[in-house]
């Protein structure tokens, strides 16, 4: 894994008295504690559970934590969440909340990581407008990034209480009429079910429902064999996650036309 420059945690061994304390507070369950010849400590589970925000310092009785920013490991959300839901997964909505009060409140936090995953969202207003003659007449209707169901985090504001249409690969090249049906006013995710990982989908898909509690999934796919998968993953995820959501699903010709 290649390595960046970013703020971590750092523990110093010789005030760490091996208490615990930290690891009550840490929502991504990044630190544990090892036994040592010089006695309990505690240490980084690895660095790409440790999201740099310091939750744990107001913890320590003895000022062993502290942020640091030195070459490290990036944090990996979806590894985070993994653990997570492995060891501890009441701490699950802790982390969320812990993400996403840190994406919100001032300063908004250095992004670090690679930038076809950074989580963004804009208005209507701030989508660029094309003019009449223009080679594609017509505006866009996305309005966040990611759009790929791989890079998308779980806890990204968009999610949150939507109507969420999840939509293989193949519909927006095939389909007209894409952004005003399936996209405008709406959170999506794209995804492959026949090229990629069907139970890293179902794994994604569940914590999706479990942490922003989307309203509706609409799932448009082709009519292919291999697309009708995709209903069936989200299918799975609900069952995974313990609730029920309002599905549909659309399926779209090869020719282009509503099946």
């Amino acid at each position: 894994m290649a390595k960046i420059i970013r703020k971590i945690i750092e523990i110093d061994e010789l005030l760490c008295d091996g208490c615990g304390e930290c690891i009550v507070d840490c929502p991504e369950q990044a630190i544990q504690i090892v036994d040592t010849n010089e006695g309990p400590k505690a240490q980084l589970v690895a660095e790409i559970y440790c999201d740099g925000l310091g939750a744990c310092i107001g913890a320590c009785p003895t000022g062993a934590m502290t942020v640091v920013e030195r070459e490290s490991d990036a944090f990996d959300e979806e590894a985070t969440l993994r653990r997570i839901n492995e060891s501890s997964p009441e701490k699950l909505n802790g982390h969320v909340q812990h993400q996403m009060d840190a994406s919100q409140g001032p300063p908004p936090p250095k992004f670090s990581g690679c930038p076809s995953s950074r989580v963004q969202q804009w208005s209507g207003d701030a989508a660029p407008k094309t003019e009449t003659g223009d080679r594609n007449p017509g505006n866009s209707e996305l309005r966040q990034w990611p759009i790929q169901l791989n890079l998308l985090p779980p806890f990204a504001s968009f999610f949150k209480d939507a109507h969420l249409t999840i939509i293989a690969d193949c519909v927006p090249f095939a389909y007209t009429n894409f952004h005003q049906d399936f996209v405008k006013g709406r959170a999506i995710a794209v995804g492959c079910p026949k090229l990629d990982d069907k139970q890293a989908y179902v794994e994604k898909i569940a914590q999706i429902i479990q942490i922003a509690n989307p309203r509706s999934f609409e799932i448009v796919i082709m009519e292919v064999p291999c697309c009708s998968g995709l209903t069936g993953i989200v299918q799975q995820a609900m069952e995974k996650a313990g609730k029920q959501v309002p599905l549909t699903e659309t399926v779209i010709k090869v020719t282009g036309q509503l099946l």
